[in-house]
């Protein structure tokens, strides 16, 4: 077989779409790099060196064990592990509920519900926040955990979506067999869909835990108690007694890391195959 000529068109376009993704990947790297790089530093190091120097010795936990201790991270990490139980249980149930009241019962009611849906998305967060907060506050919920779980208990258009896409998946046959059975619509749905949809549960619990864990804005402005810091304002307090120790920020940032770099890497099939399975219809 002849073998098919490269043009000078082809290389060019190869050499730029690798320069682009070597470019990209550094884009990403570099930062990362940076804070383990600062993380392992000792203070007169930090300062006397370039921020991708190597440090000297990659065994100095002296920051890490500041950031733990002085920092109350083991606090932030219980009462984050608190709320995004309560907030990823609610937020599952009532995005399952809404895309199983989409998928099966359309009509005009539903439609109307779908658009206002996707038109609070378009609202951005900061616009509602002092209705929001004074409506926290009315109920007695501010400086409480109870004020970020109401605040993400709630669903968003993406769990919506994400389980829409199983749920269009599954036989509307399933649903009729059982209310010949005599099931109910609560039945039906606790009992045949929502077993069905573990891969999305998966999937939603993957990306909007991420979206809790990493979340600032919420914790900061509704729960301020240092009894109840969540791993993200456990950080920024270190702007205050250690405001110009950036390696011990950066040994925090790195404590952070790890639980969800962990997570990522044993279910990373599942967030995969959850992503993409169900967009192909069988």
């Amino acid at each position: 077989m002849a073998r098919k000529k490269v043009s000078a068109k082809d290389i060019i376009l190869g050499v730029v779409k690798y320069a682009i993704l070597i470019f990209l990947l550094l884009m990403f790297i570099i930062p990362v790099l940076t804070v383990l790089f600062a993380g392992f530093k000792t203070r007169q190091e930090y300062g006397a060196t370039s921020v991708l120097t190597l440090p000297k010795s990659f065994l100095n936990i002296q920051n890490f064990k500041t950031a733990f201790v002085d920092g109350h991270m083991l606090n932030g990490f219980k009462n984050t592990a608190i709320i995004m139980v309560f907030a990823l249980t609610g937020s599952v149930l009532t995005g399952s509920m809404c895309a199983f009241i989409f998928s099966r019962f359309k009509s005009k009611v539903s439609k109307i519900a779908n658009t206002m849906f996707l038109v609070a998305v378009m609202i951005p967060m900061i616009a509602t926040q002092v209705a929001t907060f004074q409506i926290v506050s009315g109920l007695g919920l501010f400086n409480t955990r109870l004020a970020p779980i109401v605040l993400y208990f709630g669903t968003d258009i993406m769990s919506i979506y994400i389980f829409l896409q199983f749920l269009n998946n599954i036989s509307v046959s399933l649903d009729e067999s059982a209310i010949i059975d005599g099931a109910n619509y609560f039945q039906i749905f606790f009992r045949i869909i929502l077993p069905l949809l573990r891969p999305a549960i998966v999937t939603v619990l993957i990306t909007k835990g991420v979206g809790i864990y990493n979340d600032f804005y919420v914790p900061f402005l509704y729960t301020p108690k240092a009894s109840l810091l969540t791993v993200s304002t456990s950080l920024f307090a270190f702007k205050g007694p250690f405001g110009a120790h950036w390696e011990i920020i950066s040994a925090g940032v790195i404590l952070i890391m790890i639980p969800t770099l962990v997570i990522f890497l044993l279910l990373q099939k599942q967030i995969y195959s959850g992503l993409v399975a169900g967009s192909v219809k069988e």
